[in-house]
């Protein structure tokens, strides 16, 4: 068994502007990682800009530690060439590693750089060893879990991979699959995959139980988890070979880095010194009071529905005190659960987070009407607001309070980072040798990069007449490295005779030794740096399409003069339930999909579509886990002639069957949406690594699609024009957590196989939520919506394969619409009749976006 050491252990903090980048490295963080002002996930934050690399990239490595670029989103056609010209000014400035979710993004650093280290973003929805095997043809040099994935699973993945594994430890969470939740910028014009989350998991939503509203007293925030904590759980997470522990918190406060590091700095020293000790009470008050939700382990310890997802409030409330006993003329009572003082922050919760709540600052403590001093810790205490705070006549008895913030741990926690000193030092060791006539020699070694540099007296040795130079001397002068990030070690002093030169020359010798160590220690790191074009692949797709036309333009077509086409064009169509499967069989499409709940369905779809002698395709999952290659496997089984992969994980698994058994008939691979092809590297690197079609990914509007299209070889994309938008991708089951009385799957009895849900918003759209063979949870768009007024355009491109997505719609709904797809793709209707006669939006993927001429 290989033992870790704390040299394998890296702490990495968030750091959303300065103050939060000196925050992490005065508290112990081993990484940073950061973002600059584009192509990041927290395009929120006050970030960093582009010109700024070298002095954030030289502060950090001053101090020995690692920086990390976020470049954790989807890259459109039009920005490839300014995300190259971001790596590029990141191998200039010695960035330690980016961090990224496009694959694409993945192929052109490697075109640029073949040693330029790449972290594999949580955005990449990397969950299983699969999906981190199909990343190390381009050399990713670690990857960020899912952080879905628990302890078992993490080393599991680990043992299998064998690749560095970065999993979040702390911070908020996402309720949906990090790269797989389409709802903000179909809601809100905002993409998670761009960085501009508008939070719509943090929203109020009505649980619609067989279209009946279920009545849930003060719960409505039905998708919003709690806050990690992992701090008890340290121990566990090095033992299931976790080698970066990452906290979430860009758009958090100084104060909350300053905290939360030198928390997970104390608790991961604290394991290699003293063994498994677990954080006290008051560590974990400390974490709550910087910012909480309430602290979950999330899916560390496995899932458990109820503990992620309280439900009565979303957003940060801090430390529980207790509750109000009774309401006094000028104050509360309270029976307190945790400390409180003078000057601390309150907030009142009356059970409705969507009213305004009264807060304020603690003005006095009482007991019994005797003011305190000090810190009330316990009892019944009366807590007394400041003068026009708090509207005593809307608070109630049961009013739950929560200290909201605590002015003497934000001071403290500022003091850490806000002070002149420097923030760590380290030992030197110096060997200083010495000869009459001679300059005095010295060499400098960082114990930590272990760079020597060599400095020399201008002025030679002389004979001493009354105080020679001794080891003490010595020492005292080149030891004066207060204000340096230096501090004396070992030294080896080897003088020749009783010698002297004069003190300033030792003052000289040792500033200089410090600038040199300064300097190597800030020198960007080097990397293989080649001179390309990040347009250098792009295929010739034959035909030469016109600029892309205004929308609502008809023409008519037939499948053998459609521009760019050879062939006809084919149409397939996506069913969610048999009845669907039938209608579907029964009209010209050329294929059909199940995408069934239950595996134990696909059967009887495979055996009518051989009946109908029509091709069929089955669906994977979206999500893989360890040990899901069951599912695989039973695919495979039933022969289809096509498989829809929806993660890395089925994709490597597919493509190495077709390694490993060349002779055995294998079906056509078609990567689904969700493996996030927004460019035509990322389309290339799939394509080139063995699927035969790709789907563009949904958050594409239509200028970026026709980008992409005219970048991409078309004959080998199928695009979407029809569907329910699939919004959030969840681990979280909405039905286990709110309509039974288990935690998981292995007790929830099941009642997504007896009632249906949906969750109505606060327009009144109730929107359906389906599960997957894996209890997993997707929650669809309530309307559905047409791409049909830009067929043409995608025909003039030479697009010849489009689906048709269904999700509930009836048999006769089923052929209403094949039939006027089809009928536009003819050109005998127009795509505005389309849409219109099913009164859906008129949109592509997650925005509606605009047509250039």
């Amino acid at each position: 068994m290989t033992t870790i050491k704390r040299s394998d252990i890296e702490l990495l903090a968030p750091a959303g502007d300065w103050d939060c980048l000196r925050a992490a490295v005065a508290n112990g963080a081993d990484a940073v990682f950061f973002g600059v002002e584009k192509f990041n996930a927290r395009a929120r934050a006050h970030n960093f800009l582009m010109d700024d690399l070298p002095d954030i990239m030289s502060f950090l490595h001053l101090y020995g530690v690692k920086g990390f670029l976020t470049f954790n989103i989807l890259v459109f056609e039009d920005e490839l060439r300014e995300a190259q010209k971001l790596i590029e000014a990141c191998i200039g400035a010695g960035v330690d590693a980016v961090i990224v979710q496009d694959l694409g993004l993945v192929k052109m650093i490697r075109d640029i750089s073949p040693d330029f280290p790449i972290h594999g973003s949580t955005q990449m929805t990397i969950t299983s060893p699969e999906a981190v095997e199909f990343t190390k043809p381009w050399d990713i040099e670690r990857v960020v879990l899912g952080r879905e994935n628990n302890l078992k699973q993490i080393k599991q993945i680990g043992d299998q991979a064998k690749l560095p594994m970065e999993v979040f430890v702390h911070g908020a969470l996402c309720v949906s699959y990090s790269g797989q939740c389409l709802t903000s910028e179909m809601w809100g014009g905002r993409s998670a995959n761009r960085g501009e989350c508008a939070q719509a998991c943090r929203l109020p939503y009505d649980l619609m139980v067989d279209g009946v509203q279920k009545p849930m007293g003060d719960i409505a925030y039905l998708l919003s988890p709690k806050d990690l904590a992992a701090l008890e759980l340290v121990p566990e997470l090095i033992e299931a070979g976790v080698t970066s522990f990452k906290i979430e918190g860009r758009l958090k406060s100084p104060e909350y880095v300053a905290n939360v590091v030198s928390k997970y700095r104390l608790a991961i020293d604290r394991y290699f010194q003293d063994g498994d000790i677990r954080p006290s009470k008051e560590e974990m008050r400390e974490l709550e009071q910087s910012f909480s939700r309430g602290f979950t382990y999330g899916f560390l310890k496995g899932t458990d529905n109820k503990q992620l997802v309280e439900g009565t409030y979303p957003k940060s409330r801090g430390i529980f005190l207790g509750r109000v006993k009774q309401i006094l003329r000028d104050g509360v009572v309270c029976e307190l659960e945790a400390p409180v003082k003078r000057g601390d922050g309150i907030c009142f919760d009356a059970g409705d987070p969507t009213k305004k709540e009264e807060g304020g600052r603690v003005y006095d403590i009482r007991r019994r009407g005797v003011k305190l001093e000090g810190e009330a810790a316990g009892g019944l205490i009366e807590i007394i607001a400041g003068r026009n705070d708090v509207d005593l006549n809307r608070l109630h008895v049961g009013d739950r309070i929560w200290k909201t913030n605590d002015p003497h741990l934000d001071k403290r926690l500022r003091q850490s980072f806000e002070n002149d000193r420097p923030y760590r030092t380290f030992p030197v060791s110096i060997k200083v040798t010495g000869k009459l006539g001679e300059p005095l020699r010295s060499w400098w070694t960082d114990s930590r990069s272990g760079q020597t540099v060599f400095v020399e007296s201008e002025l030679p040795l002389v004979q001493a007449q009354k105080r020679p130079m001794d080891v003490t001397f010595i020492e005292e002068q080149l030891g004066r490295l207060g204000g340096t990030i230096l501090e004396l070690g070992q030294l080896d002093v080897q003088l020749d005779g009783e010698l002297i030169v004069p003190m300033r020359e030792l003052n000289v010798m040792r500033r200089s030794a410090v600038e040199l160590l300064e300097a190597e220690r800030q020198r960007p790191r080097a990397y293989i740096r080649r001179d390309v074009d990040a347009y250098a692949d792009v295929p010739s797709n034959g035909a030469v399409p016109r600029s892309a036309q205004a929308m609502g333009e008809t023409a008519t077509y037939s499948p053998t003069t459609i521009p760019g086409i050879a062939g006809p064009v084919r149409l397939t169509a996506l069913c969610r339930s048999l009845e669907q499967v039938e209608a579907v069989l029964a009209t010209d499409v050329d294929m059909v999909i199940a995408d069934f709940e239950f595996i134990k369905q696909f059967p009887a779809a495979v055996e009518a579509a051989r009946r109908a002698g029509k091709r069929i395709a089955l669906a994977t999952p979206r999500i893989h886990m360890p040990g899901e290659n069951g599912y695989f496997r039973n695919i495979t089984k039933l022969q289809p002639d096509a498989v829809l992969v929806r993660n890395t994980g089925a994709v490597y698994y597919y493509l190495k069957q077709r390694l490993e058994h060349p002779n055995e008939h294998h079906p056509e691979l078609i990567g689904d949406f969700s493996l996030n092809i927004a460019n035509h590297k990322t389309a290339a690197l799939f394509l080139e690594a063995g699927l035969d079609k790709v789907t563009p990914s949904y958050d594409l509007n239509i200028q970026q699609m026709v980008d992409l299209l005219r970048n991409t070889d078309t004959s080998q994309l199928e695009v979407v024009i029809h569907q329910h938008m699939p919004m959030f991708h969840t681990e979280h089951c909405v039905y286990c957590t709110f309509l039974s009385e288990g935690t998981n799957f292995t007790n929830c009895g099941r009642p997504c196989e007896d009632h249906s849900i949906s969750l109505q918003d606060r327009i009144g759209m109730s929107h359906p939520v389906r599960v997957d063979e894996g209890c997993r949870n997707t929650v669809y768009n309530a309307i559905d919506q047409s791409g049909a007024e830009y067929i043409r355009n995608f025909m003039e491109l030479g697009v010849s394969n489009y689906r048709i997505e269904f999700l509930e719609e009836s048999a006769a709904k089923v052929l209403e619409v094949i039939s006027l797809y089809e009928r536009a793709i003819r050109g005998e209707i127009s795509g505005t009749q389309v849409w219109k006669t099913l009164k859906a939006t008129n949109q592509l993927g997650v925005t509606k976006g605009q047509l250039v001429k």
